[in-house]
């Protein structure tokens, strides 16, 4: 489960970011092509924030879609796996959807 890796990151960079101030929420955003699954990194993310100052902080994700450009046609195609082809056969280049950010986070 790489979600708990991934909620480690998040936590200790927002801790490091707040310098001490308590976090609130914390908003992240991740692409649907990033094999995150959201609620595992939600859960995750509260077991990492215990005795932190993310603590009882909420994570609210914000799920981008997957969307690439056809390289022969130029045509933007909806993608909901990393892998595809353009209706006229051509290669597509992911240009969103694989994305995993921290967006912003709310402190007191």
């Amino acid at each position: 489960m790489h979600e708990l890796s991934l909620a480690t990151a998040v936590v200790d960079a927002c801790a490091e970011r707040a310098a001490g101030a308590r976090v609130l929420r914390v908003r992240v955003e991740i692409g649907q092509l990033a094999a995150v699954l959201p609620e595992s990194l939600r859960f995750c993310f509260g077991i990492c924030a215990r005795g932190t100052a993310l603590e009882g902080a909420e994570l609210e994700i914000l799920e981008t879609p997957g969307r690439a450009v056809c390289e022969t046609c130029g045509d933007t195609v909806a993608l909901s796996s990393p892998f595809g082809r353009c209706a006229c056969g051509g290669v597509l280049r992911v240009v969103s959807g694989d994305e995993l950010r921290v967006k912003d986070m709310e402190i007191v």
